[in-house]
Formats: C-alpha cells, structure tokens, sequence
C-alpha cells in the first residue's frame, strides 16, 4: 500500500498512465510550438503569422464543444484501458498525416491535424479523470491528481521548449526533425499505454446518443446536479480562464515590461509551470491523503496575492533591455518577480488540485466520465472568454498587462468569494484545516486500511476535547456526518462548522427527548443513504482523560440498522488544547502545547449486526492504550 504519492509512480495500476498522459502533453506541445517555428522558417508575413497563431489555438478547442457530449458517453460505456489505446492509436495516425504536413510545408494540412489533434484529446478528457478514481483509493485521489498535475504542467512547459527550437537548432532539416519526432512521441504514447491495467466501464449498457446538443445540455445538466461538484467544476473552469489570460499574456509581459526576448518569456512560463507543479504535489501533504477541499480558498487567495504583488513588482515598462536570463536576474527587483510568478503557479496547484479529486470522488463511478465531459465543455468555453476578455481590454480600454493581471486579481477574489458564500463547506474545511493544522501535529494511523471505501459505516471514538470532530473529519478521506452534544454544536463560530458539515446535535433524554429523537431519525437516514456517520458514545468529553463507559445509544442505532462499525481512538489529546484538563480561562489563552503530537488510530470494521456497547468500548480502550 502507497504511503507516498511518489510511490504510485512505481506501481502498474498508475506510471502507464501517468506515462502516457505526459507524452500526450508533450507530443502536442511539441506539434503546436512546431507549427510556429514552421511560419518563421518558411519567412510568412506577420499578419499571416498573426493569422495562423490566433486560429491554431480555436481549431484545437473547437472540438471540445462540438464532441465532448459524445466522448463523455463512450468513456463511459468502453472499458478505459481500451479506450486510451484507441486514443493513443488515433495518435498515431493524426501525427501522421502531421508529418506529411511538416514535410511538404502545407499549413492547410497542419491545422487539419491540429483540429484533428483537438479531437483525440477531447475523447482523451474524460477518461483521463475517470480512471483515477477507479484505479486509486480515495485517500490516494489527491496525490494522484497532483501527480498527474505536475506531470502535465512539466510535460507542457519541456514540449514548448522542445518543439520552438526545432526549427532554430535543425535549421533546413526542421521540418524532418519535426515530423519524426512527433511520430516517434506518438508511437511512445501508445506502447506505453498498453501497459495500463484494465479499468471496467463505468455504464456499459449506456446508450449512446449521438446528437451532440441535447446531449451536452444533458451532461451539463448532470454536471451541476449536486452543488459541491457543481461549483468545483466552476473553480476548475476559473482555473483555465485565470491560466488563460496569464499565460497569453506572458510573451508580450516579457517583451515590454521584462525587457527581454522569447528566452525570457519561457524562463517566465516556466517559472509558472514548475510553481503548478510543486504546488500540485504539495497537495497531499498539506491534505493528509484526504480530499482536503479546504485548501481551495488559500489557493484562491494565494493567487490573488501573488497576482496583484506582480502588479506592483513592475507596473510599468522595462527600463533597460536584456538578453538574457541572467541579465534580468542582475536587474533590482527581478527576484520579487521570480517569486510572485513562482508564488502563482504554487497556489494555483492548491487551488485545482483539491477541486479534481473533489469531483472524482463526490460523483457516482457510473456518471463520472460524463460529468469531466461537461466540465470540458465549460473549461473551453471559459479558455475562449479568457482569450476574447483579453484582447478586448487592452484593444479598447488600453489597459497595460500589469494591469489586466490586477484586474485578474481582483476578479479572482470576486469569483472565489462567490463560489464559497453558495457552497460554504468550502471555507468550512479551509477554517478547519487551518485550526487542525495549525494547532496540532497529526499522525494517522490505519485509516486508509479500515474505513470503508463507500457505503454506510458507523464510526466510534473516544472523546477528549473540543476539536475532536474536527480532527477526525482531518483524518478520514471521505465525508462524516458526526453526531455531538448540542452544546458543543452550538458553540459561536464552531456551530458554523459543524453546520455546514452536517453534523447531527443530539441531547440526552432527560434534556430533550424531542432532540434526542430526531437525531437517531437523522443518523439513521444518513446511514441508509451510504454514509459515515461518527459519534462518541462516552456521551460527552473525558473530564478526568479516562474514557467514560459507552452508553447504549450506539447498541439502538445498530438494532436499527446494523452497519460495519468502525472503532478509532484519539491519543494524547488530553493534555492538548481544549480539554478539560484546563478549566475556562486555561483553554482561552495559548496553551503550553501547542502544535501538539497527536494520533488518530483505526481499527478493522466489526459487523454491527454482532457489536455491543462493552465490546466497541475495549476496542477504543485497546486502541488508546495509555496515550490519554
């Protein structure tokens, strides 16, 4: 079993795909860089140039809009490792006739492939996020789609370079050089695909409707069917139109207000890239192999900082002109740039990264490839505004590029704003992400193995403090619905929290016997419809760090439906923050612990149907050991 994101990279059921998925980017980077370098070579006006370099990029996108309906459906219905081979096989046979393209210089025939390039990738989409969640645990979602990630924004950043100085370091051999790479790349994607495992189809029996337009109204509509997927796919088309108007505007930033060339322009762009790709992979360590939305917002935020930072690191135009990267370098405050387009690409990875394997594992095997079908529909339409917005700003409002990323900036903020207020388990996880991850040091143990994949479960746990809730939810890939003391659901900010997070308030009998009903209602809904549910049957917190005897609370909810029951126990929080070793005052100020090891252990599901209160009681009791 992985412990590493890395350690994916050394296992069947991942490299191939990882592999093949790079070399597809590369390839294609290589192909369009190529073209470019073609229209230097062959000595083509500027406006021709301008020409060919604004409609390449609309050729390659049109066919997002116009077959994604139907590549969604098949990736549903085809057995995926298959799938990818025809993909790649497609490949083959576009590089082709590329190939001929580069070797009789016909430009007609280059944009034939790249529209047809467009194609291949728009039936590669779905089935490129599909097949993560059928292949990886969910505690394995993050750092795979990190993984993938970074291999994507390296893979892109290495093809551009590679596929711009063909034509400058081949010279009259360019266009041989240029077409038996771009075969060659091809032919590698598709050996190497043939070693991904076989992944099932998510709908086999799915009829296909091959009318694209009501087809794409039908898988929008399922993509925005459930609000939390609805608005990642929203984060994640924002993420395409922000990385749009970034990068389109990177060559000519380079050139004015860096004061250098095309070499500057690349360092610039892979600045950026290698930024998305360290922020990729850092994702799951800050997740802790969860689908840690929570570092949504500071991904969001982190953007919006960098952004208006480089705003303000060279507002205006270069004043001197360099050659070369060290130049620049030697330039005052060419470092602050370095950081902020670095600091860019890095939150950037904690923004899209969370929002991929949000949707991955909130939507149902059997639907998947269709919704990553819509939400390239929306990414496109996005990219085309992007590139539209553009243009529009600086041809009719005259703004400077510096300006049109403040503007990024702040439009950033607007939208991010936007997408928490309507689904606030967002910023509910960022806020608790930043208490747990700022207050404690947390190590897991055995959750990944013990804790159901899907379907209902019931979760048991001693409890020691206030965080208690929070800390698990940190610790358990999949959603839990806890059940607590309304007390303590109630508790000013908290309650916000626990809210949104659906938690279940229950009160003792004598209490509230009203609320105390309707909770076990609650639980057992939840339970029915798939669902974890967490509850600490001591009752209420440990007053003295002892575990209290469980109640037999959790005896009814079993009688009522006996689901697989989960025994966890929380160590050393005792003389953490927020127990009941300290009185009021003491858990106001800072406490002596803080960032405090604590653990958080699981152990193999027992079957409902057999477990008692005493018997879930000695396991947690096992589990804690002498770790109060």
């Amino acid at each position: 079993m992985a412990h590493n994101q890395f350690e994916l990279l050394r296992q069947r059921r991942f490299l191939p795909f990882f592999a093949t998925q790079a070399l597809g980017a590369f390839n294609d980077n290589v192909y369009r860089q190529a073209i470019i370098g073609l229209l230097f070579y062959l000595g083509i006006s500027p406006e021709q140039r301008t020409l060919y370099t604004n409609l390449a990029p609309a050729l390659f996108i049109l066919p997002y809009f116009l077959f994604s309906a139907t590549a969604g459906q098949i990736a549903e219905k085809l057995e995926k490792s298959r799938l990818i081979r025809i993909t790649t096989t497609m490949e083959i046979v576009i590089m082709s006739l590329a190939a001929v393209g580069f070797l009789t210089q016909n430009m007609i025939v280059l944009l034939v492939a790249l529209f047809c390039t467009g194609l291949q990738s728009t039936l590669f989409g779905p089935v490129k996020y599909s097949i993560l969640p059928s292949v990886l645990k969910p505690e394995e979602l993050t750092g795979g789609n990190g993984l993938v990630e970074m291999g994507t924004s390296i893979s892109i950043l290495i093809g551009m370079i590679f596929g711009g100085l063909i034509f400058t370091l081949a010279g009259t051999h360019g266009p041989i050089v240029a077409a038996t790479s771009i075969i060659l790349l091809a032919l590698a994607g598709n050996l190497v695909s043939r070693a991904i495992p076989r992944a099932e189809a998510g709908a086999p029996d799915l009829k296909i409707n091959w009318n694209p337009i009501p087809e794409s109204v039908e898988i929008l509509r399922l993509a925005r069917k459930q609000p939390a997927v609805r608005n990642a796919i929203l984060g994640v088309s924002w993420f395409w139109f922000v990385g749009t108007v970034l990068t389109s505007q990177l060559p000519t930033y380079a050139e004015v207000n860096l004061g250098g060339s095309g070499t500057l322009y690349i360092f610039a762009l892979a600045l950026f890239s290698i930024g998305t790709g360290v922020g990729s992979v850092l994702c799951e360590k800050l997740s802790a192999r969860t689908v840690e939305i929570g570092l949504v917002p500071l991904g969001a935020f982190g953007i919006s900082a960098f952004m208006i930072d480089l705003y303000f690191a060279r507002s205006g135009i270069a004043a001197t002109q360099v050659a070369t990267v060290g130049a620049f370098m030697a330039q005052p405050g060419s470092w602050r740039i370095v950081i902020d387009l670095i600091g860019i690409g890095l939150f950037a990875g904690f923004f899209v990264v969370p929002l991929f394997a949000l949707i991955q594992s909130r939507t149902p095997r059997n639907e998947v490839s269709r919704v990553i079908a819509g939400m390239n529909i929306q990414n496109a339409a996005f990219i085309v505004l992007a590139a539209g917005l553009g243009i529009a700003v600086q041809r009719f409002l005259g703004w400077s590029i510096p300006q049109v990323f403040l503007a990024l900036a702040i439009a950033n903020v607007v939208v991010a704003i936007y997408i928490f207020t309507i689904v606030p388990e967002f910023m509910m996880r960022f806020l608790s992400w930043v208490l747990v991850r700022g207050l404690y040091r947390l190590r897991v143990h055995g959750v990944e193995k013990h804790v159901p994949d899907d379907g209902a479960a019931l979760i048991v746990c001693n409890h020691v403090s206030y965080m208690d809730a929070l800390i698990l939810a940190a610790s358990i890939p999949r959603p839990v619905r806890f059940v607590m003391y309304y007390k303590i659901f109630n508790i000013p900010v908290m309650s916000w929290i626990f809210r949104t997070a659906k938690a279940i308030p229950i009160a003792g009998a004598k209490e509230d016997p009203v609320l105390m009903q309707r909770a076990f209602e609650e639980i057992d809904a939840a339970l029915a419809a798939g669902e974890l549910v967490g509850i600490f049957p001591e009752g209420g917190l440990s007053k003295d760090g002892a575990i209290a005897p469980f109640k037999s609370g959790v005896e009814r909810i079993l009688e009522r439906r006996p689901v697989p029951v989960v025994p966890m126990a929380l160590r050393n929080m005792w003389t953490s923050m927020w127990s009941r070793r300290d009185g009021r005052l003491g858990r106001m100020r800072v406490p002596r612990r803080l960032r405090a090891t604590v653990e958080v252990i699981a152990q193999a599901p027992i079957d409902g149907g057999a477990a008692d209160a005493p018997t879930l009681e000695a396991r947690v009791r096992e589990l804690r050991g002498d770790a109060a």
